[in-house]
């Protein structure tokens, strides 16, 4: 009976860490300063002025398959397209924020 406890609680532990997401540590408020001095000429309200199918609401960012902190943390640092890399400017904690403010506002209809 030890055994099989022991068995869930390594297997819940595991689960839970395997899902979470490195943006749930991340602090959205802190992302909402960085995303209007840094994102919001081009992603007003989570818009996209120079692509406009690529926004940054949710249906967008499940469309393009970038619905994740980690896709948002690898497109802010590396830039891509007309979308420049922000690697060098912000730091790792702080893109990470951006990424749990884009989440936050994208499940929130970006309505804030």
């Amino acid at each position: 009976m030890k055994n099989i406890v022991s068995v869930l609680l390594i297997g819940i532990a595991i689960f839970t860490f395997a899902f979470s997401s490195p943006a749930l540590a991340a602090d959205a408020a802190s992302g909402a300063a960085l995303f209007k001095a840094n994102c919001a000429q081009c992603h007003v309200g989570g818009g996209n002025l120079v692509n406009r199918a690529k926004t940054l609401k949710k249906e967008a960012l499940e469309k393009y398959g970038m619905y994740s902190a980690e896709k948002i943390i690898a497109q802010v640092t590396k830039g891509q397209g007309a979308m420049p890399a922000f690697g060098n400017k912000l730091k790792v904690d702080q893109i990470e924020n951006v990424a749990a403010y884009v989440l936050e506002q994208a499940d929130n209809g970006w309505k804030k």
